[in-house]
């Protein structure tokens, strides 16, 4: 009896085996118009999900140029006082009772008025009403015609960490219309990447038919191995590539006014994350064509100078420079990848078999 079973299961996987190859070039289309709306309604669904958070997306995506455009503009001045042991104290550190004064880097509304940037005032560290601490005038400040009275909370947070002051580290918008759209653009890419893992398993749906009942199996691991490492190449490029490639960049502006517009680099950091992204899929795909049978590593070292080639045009591209060490920096993961390539087909190659 468990023989028939075995036998009839046997039959099932290869008569759907069979039916999966012969589908019709209609039953193809139709299948791939299926995957396409389930994937674009789950995008859209993301997207959603995204527009909520969007400012956090577009400050975390900042960061780095910020950074960059603040570390170009500096120019260190030796702290010279009246005593000779004056610091520079760093606004996270402040205390409950410590003074100052606050200096305005840019027009800001308290309440009904406008303060022009420049402008300063007597501040104090409390407490407020609330129990929160804050920063708070500790004298009048006049604006015009108007008076801020001693006590109102100035626009400082206390618990920030990537606090950039200054006007040189903002960038630049055009058309009232662009901070909308950019927010926008924010939302989707982030959206793709949060699909990501979906849309693997959407690609991995639509070739599974073409595939033997056993390596239907792989797909679990192919997703999971996908998603994991799209993360890990978008990470590395936003802490590891991006930084030195921005200071080099803004290294050849200096001398020039600092103004980037902000769609010109969002379009380029976010295309080098998800450049990077799909670069770091290379083990993955390595781990599912050596397991059904179609590479393996003695291929991967024979073709290894062909490989090399491929890279170094590939980081050309990528890279957002023309100098050779950034360059490098590109090709750099491409080979430890290559070479971790070659070690999962060792591990894991097959030869292709019907069972």
């Amino acid at each position: 009896m468990a023989s028939t079973l075995l036998d009839t299961d046997r039959e099932d996987e290869q008569e759907g085996r069979q039916l999966g190859g012969q589908m019709s070039f209609l039953e193809h289309l139709d299948e791939l118009r299926r995957r396409l709306m389930r994937s674009i309604i789950f995008i859209f669904v993301a997207l959603l999900f995204c527009w909520f958070v969007s400012d956090r997306i577009y400050n975390f995506l900042s960061v780095p140029i910020r950074r960059g455009m603040a570390a170009a503009v500096e120019r260190p001045v030796p702290l010279q006082g009246v005593t000779g042991s004056e610091t520079i104290m760093n606004v996270n550190a402040l205390s409950e009772g410590s003074t100052g004064r606050y200096v305005f880097d840019q027009e800001t509304k308290l309440g009904n008025t406008i303060i022009p940037a420049g402008a300063s005032v007597s501040a104090r560290v409390a407490r407020g009403p609330d129990g929160q601490m804050g920063v708070f005038t500790d004298e009048p400040l006049f604006a015009g015609p108007n008076v801020i009275p001693k006590g109102v909370r100035l626009p400082v947070d206390l618990a920030a960490r990537d606090t950039l002051p200054g006007m040189e580290d903002r960038l630049v918008i055009h058309t009232a219309m662009e901070p909308f759209a950019l927010y926008l653009k924010v939302s989707l890419y982030a959206s793709l990447c949060l699909s990501v893992p979906f849309l693997l398993w959407q690609i991995w749906g639509f070739i599974s038919p073409g595939l033997y009942p056993h390596e239907r199996g792989y797909a679990l691991p192919f997703v999971f191995m996908s998603s994991v490492s799209f993360v890990i190449g978008a990470a590395f490029a936003y802490y590891v590539i991006f930084p030195p490639a921005v200071s080099y960049l803004l290294g050849l502006g200096q001398g020039f006014r600092l103004f980037l517009n902000a769609s010109d680099y969002f379009d380029f950091i976010i295309i080098v994350m998800l450049a990077m992204g799909v670069v770091f899929q290379m083990p993955a795909i390595t781990y599912v064509l050596s397991r059904i049978g179609i590479v393996d590593a003695a291929m991967l070292v024979r073709h290894w100078r062909i490989s090399l080639i491929i890279i170094l045009v590939a980081a050309a591209v990528l890279s957002p420079t023309n100098d050779i060490p950034n360059m490098l920096l590109f090709a750099a993961p491409m080979l430890v990848l290559y070479v971790i390539s070659v070690f999962v087909a060792w591990i894991f190659g097959r030869a292709r078999t019907a069972g």
